[in-house]
């Protein structure tokens, strides 16, 4: 809300409700999709991209690099995916490499809300 709000030129002291600033943004560029929807999707093409190929990006994405990780919280890991496509590490791994299924896939978890639970 904050990007759609320096957009429009809003400052947060004026008080317009996220509802109204969603509303004027539809209005100046028509219907769009969720920013959280666009970023789901495009991580899951990469995770997609990067599951085909064969270099150190694979690698690190597995999380099959030696050595310890640095203090602090867990870091979500590239694997927890399966909380978007409802599948397990393995399953993304095979479906990946079929580019269709895997773009079907990825169309179809990202659009579905957190609390949604059907299934694909």
């Amino acid at each position: 809300m904050r990007c759609y709000r320096t957009i429009l030129g809003i400052s947060y002291l004026s008080h317009i409700s996220n509802d109204q600033v969603r509303t004027t943004i539809q209005q100046h560029i028509g219907p769009y999709d969720n920013i959280l929807t666009i970023v789901k999707e495009r991580k899951l093409r990469l995770y997609g991209h990067v599951t085909r190929s064969d270099g150190l990006a694979k690698t690190v994405l597995q999380g099959t690099v030696e050595g310890r990780r640095r203090r602090g919280g867990q870091r979500k890991k590239w694997s927890d995916i399966k909380e978007w496509t409802k599948k397990t590490f393995a399953e993304t791994q095979t479906l990946s490499h079929d580019r269709d299924r895997w773009r079907d896939l990825v169309h179809n978890s990202s659009r579905r809300r957190p609390d949604d639970s059907t299934q694909s």
